[in-house]
């Protein structure tokens, strides 16, 4: 399904979603530290959001087992919450979460170092990787290509020789979770479908320390690099605007 210019009232839902969302994130920043597990911190992400009145997006959708996705180190996304999976000092840990309010959808994800850092490079990967964000993000305004989008994230993560996640790419987000048209990481000026004043998309680079390269591990979910390297992964849903763009999940 191609996503839809929203109405005023749908709009107002998912800035109401979004900041939720931006808000149970800013929380987890806090809590990912050594010796806590992924599944602790996807019960409090889940409690949170029930006392703020939303209703968890990822739940269920097409059999996700949980309400968020965390993933650490050479895991890229939809890493499944689990009691047995303890963040280490140093780990980067991906947090994507969705929450839905009166029926339509945000998407957002952070990339948070537990604790002390192991490398300088996980740093830098995790900043270029948010600058990347930002660099797509600040090309939005009405009458635009998704290509525009594309190469302003790839120029980013070129310039710092990280892998661009090829298989996997931004989406139109509102109605659903995933819309029409898909929104690559790389690509090239004044291609690919138009946008328009109205439209939300997703927009979330994931950027690796090697390959581009990626497999779904054995719970059917959690994808991996290909050779290992650690990844991060950050993501904003945003409306377009006629002369720039709102980002709807900023805390």
């Amino acid at each position: 399904m191609m996503t839809k210019v929203k109405t005023k009232q749908e709009i107002a839902a998912m800035r109401e979603a979004g900041g939720m969302l931006a808000a149970v994130l800013h929380l987890l920043r806090g809590k990912v530290t050594a010796g806590i597990s992924t599944k602790e911190l996807a019960d409090i992400a889940a409690a949170e959001l029930k006392k703020m009145g939303g209703k968890p997006a990822f739940l269920g959708y097409q059999g996700y087992p949980d309400v968020i996705c965390i993933s650490v180190n050479d895991e890229v996304v939809h890493g499944i919450p689990r009691a047995d999976k303890i963040i280490q000092g140093g780990d980067i840990v991906s947090l994507d979460f969705g929450v839905t309010v009166q029926g339509m959808v945000t998407d957002a994800a952070i990339s948070v170092i537990a604790d002390k850092p192991r490398e300088e490079r996980h740093v830098k990967l995790v900043q270029q990787t948010e600058a990347a964000m930002l660099e797509g993000i600040a090309t939005l305004h009405d009458g635009m290509r998704v290509g525009d989008i594309g190469a302003a994230v790839q120029a980013v993560l070129d310039k710092g020789k990280y892998g661009i996640v090829r298989d996997l790419v931004g989406h139109g987000v509102g109605h659903d979770m995933h819309e029409d048209p898909n929104i690559p990481n790389y690509g090239r000026p004044n291609t690919g479908p138009w946008l328009e004043a109205g439209m939300t998309i997703a927009i979330e680079p994931m950027a690796t320390l090697g390959t581009d390269r990626v497999y779904v591990a054995e719970d059917g979910w959690t994808i991996h690099t290909r050779d290992g390297s650690w990844a991060a992964h950050v993501e904003h849903s945003v409306l377009i605007t006629q002369d720039g763009f709102e980002i709807l999940t900023q805390f």
